[in-house]
């Protein structure tokens, strides 16, 4: 396969935007396959190894790290995040574009290490004060954590400039219409 067909599709926003929800409709109608990103946090209710995250230990994880085995990594709320080069082997293997449901930070690394191959979509919510009511709704956590989850949510918005496009969640299924013709544009 030739280099230039090694992309990336990057789905990015801030908790309660909808980027799940928006990659997980565009992913099955294109030549995408999800790449799967490893964690150290617990694993929670419904979640599968090797499905929504690779589970593994903090030591695990270091050790990956100082093996230079991520495309990129990063810490917050004490856990850590990444995405194997393995997992880009992988997706890339069998002839499919990468697809990403990502942070903002895992998205502007990415796109700053494969420039025009990766194409970034922020989800923006329609505005900051939907965005914190969404949040509030489906807090299954403490006043603590919503608090921090707004605070980052608001660092996140800060950064919808620096990314390709942006596609405000405020009409589901225009938002993934759009999404749609901007992954397909991208892809062809």
């Amino acid at each position: 396969m030739e280099k230039n067909n090694k992309k990336l599709v990057i789905f990015c926003g801030p908790s309660g935007t909808g980027k799940s929800t928006l990659a997980n409709f565009v992913a099955p109608l294109l030549p995408l396959g999800f790449s799967v990103s490893a964690t150290t946090r617990e694993k929670r209710s419904g979640e599968t190894d090797g499905v929504q995250y690779y589970f593994i230990a903090k030591e695990e994880f270091k050790k990956k790290i100082a093996e230079d085995a991520f495309v990129e990594y990063e810490e917050f709320y004490n856990q850590y995040y990444g995405t194997l080069k393995s997992e880009l082997e992988r997706i890339w293997s069998a002839g499919k574009s990468a697809m990403f449901d990502v942070d903002v930070l895992g998205a502007i690394n990415l796109k700053k290490k494969f420039g025009d191959r990766a194409l970034t979509i922020f989800i923006s919510p329609p505005s900051k004060e939907v965005l914190f009511e969404r949040l509030e709704k489906r807090a299954t956590s403490n006043p603590e954590d919503l608090k921090l989850r707004k605070d980052r949510a608001e660092k996140e918005l800060a950064k919808a400039s620096e990314f390709d496009h942006i596609v405000i969640n405020d009409d589901l299924e225009k938002a993934k219409s759009e999404a749609l013709e901007i992954v397909k544009k991208f892809l062809s």
